[in-house]
């Protein structure tokens, strides 16, 4: 024989695993509050939140929206040590509008029409190319919109935004 604690390894009142598992998806599935669950299920508004708490699932504005799962996020420790970069192709509407607002005669009309100006101002007729760079550790983001996404344009964006 050897001596262990008399202290109870489970705890008599604590709510079923049934009930908790119901409860949960309850919440993850209808993204309702604990007093709503509480309703649905015929249980006491404490009970569901406790329950929400153990499982991470306290505060709706902690979960991912189209998943219902609890966000997980990260931070580097220091400024510079991880930055995410991206380019986004977008297409520029000439002055007067473009083809799908008129018709495609109209569009390229507007677009021989648009003024040199804004041709030749970084926003040429066809699309732009948005660069972005977003630091993980102060989450500071920079942008800029250039003419191409080749490798000269993108080395020099990195150069400018000073996260390199």
């Amino acid at each position: 024989m050897a001596d262990r604690s008399s202290r109870p390894h489970h705890c008599p009142r604590r709510t079923p695993t049934r009930t908790e598992r119901r409860i949960v998806k309850v919440r993850v599935l209808r993204r309702w509050g604990p007093a709503r669950i509480a309703f649905f299920l015929w249980l006491a508004p404490s009970t569901v939140h406790r329950v929400l708490v153990r499982f991470g699932l306290a505060r709706l504005a902690h979960l991912d929206r189209a998943t219902g799962r609890p966000i997980r996020r990260y931070e580097r420790a220091t400024p510079g040590e991880l930055v995410h970069v991206d380019i986004k192709k977008l297409g520029n509407i000439p002055d007067g509008g473009g083809h799908r607002v008129l018709d495609r005669a109209q569009g390229r009309r507007n677009a021989r029409a648009t003024t040199t100006e804004r041709r030749n101002n970084r926003a040429p007729i066809g699309y732009g190319y948005l660069h972005n760079a977003v630091d993980d550790h102060s989450r500071l983001a920079y942008t800029e919109i250039l003419p191409d996404e080749k490798k000269e344009t993108a080395v020099a964006f990195w150069r400018r935004s000073g996260l390199l």
